[in-house]
């Protein structure tokens, strides 16, 4: 089982109190996947945030490796929040172990406690960010054309 402590520490709950996840972690669901396996598949339904409790997983589209992600990342969020298909594949890179939440959890968290719900999007707005300034700055740099 998850600690509320552990979780402190992951970008999507900074700033949570460990009684406000309490209550967030019955909504969590936890998965385990094999090295090589596809946790999301580019232009396919997803209603899942997923972050990585230990592991590795490669962002992917149209075959190409963008970025790689570790323990504390959080991935999928883009389809749950514009409720579009996938726009990138994720394939574990190492055996993986994730926990998510659904769409229906995150609706579940909105009803629950507001605050929570409005830090963990406030976070998943800043790490989207983050992530679009190093796509930026790799556009630029002219490593992806």
């Amino acid at each position: 089982m998850v600690k509320s402590s552990s979780l402190q520490h992951y970008s999507l709950f900074g700033g949570l109190l460990e009684e406000q996840i309490d209550k967030i972690i019955p909504l969590m669901e936890p998965e385990t996947y094999e090295a090589g396996e596809n946790i999301i598949v580019e232009d396919e339904p997803n209603d899942k945030i997923r972050f990585i409790l230990e592991g590795r997983v490669a962002v992917m589209k149209k075959g190409i490796t963008f970025v790689e992600f570790k323990e504390g990342d959080s991935f999928g969020e883009m389809a749950v929040l514009d409720i579009m298909p996938a726009s990138a594949t994720i394939k574990t890179l190492a055996p993986t172990r994730v926990m998510s939440i659904s769409n229906k959890a995150l609706h579940a968290i909105y009803k629950l406690d507001i605050g929570a719900f409005s830090l963990m999007i406030m976070n998943l707005a800043r790490d989207l960010s983050r992530r679009l300034r190093y796509m930026d700055e790799q556009i630029a740099s002219g490593k992806f054309k």
